[in-house]
């Protein structure tokens, strides 16, 4: 039986989380990525809706209207972004791991360790300049058939992967 070689020291927030079980937040540093994602997704559609509402209302210049209503819709993405990025929390524990998302109209998915199947991290280049990564963890089964968390500080997730992984071969689950 190989031996696997053993892992790195725990990051801080890694080991408080698998410790204690507390809920993790993302590091605020995400939080520009999560605005600007955010803003892109509402300023197209802020300026489609800008040209119809100004043949119809003939209030204004659809030159005049679409920008207008595209920045509007752009800042409240933005903010959009960054409290949805500030309301979510991971949260490692004996059983598995855990996000949860939302205030008002919460989520909680929580992969026990024993449905994982593999560990994908994604970097684009927007998160490698932050030191940002998406931890995607595939389980069995067919609904929610992957939990994605995006915004993780990049050592967070390396070593939250490589646990999981590691507790899967250990537990002989893995197919």
């Amino acid at each position: 039986m190989n031996q696997s070689p053993e892992l790195p020291p725990a990051p801080s927030t890694v080991a408080s989380a698998f410790a204690h079980g507390d809920w993790q937040p993302l590091p605020p540093r995400g939080a520009k990525l999560a605005a600007l994602g955010g803003a892109l997704g509402f300023f197209m559609p802020s300026c489609g809706v800008a040209i119809p509402l100004a043949v119809a209302t003939n209030l204004a210049s659809p030159w005049l209207l679409a920008p207008l209503l595209g920045l509007a819709g752009a800042a409240y993405g933005a903010g959009l972004g960054g409290k949805r990025h500030r309301r979510t929390a991971w949260k490692l524990d004996a059983s598995g791991f855990a996000v949860r998302r939302g205030r008002i109209w919460q989520s909680e998915t929580r992969v026990p360790t024993s449905r994982v199947q593999h560990l994908d991290l994604k970097r684009g280049p927007l998160e490698r300049a932050l030191k940002l990564a998406t931890l995607v963890v595939h389980t069995a089964g067919t609904k929610l058939a992957a939990v994605s968390l995006s915004g993780l500080d990049d050592d967070d997730a390396e070593y939250l992967r490589d646990l999981l992984a590691r507790q899967l071969d250990q537990d002989g689950d893995a197919l």
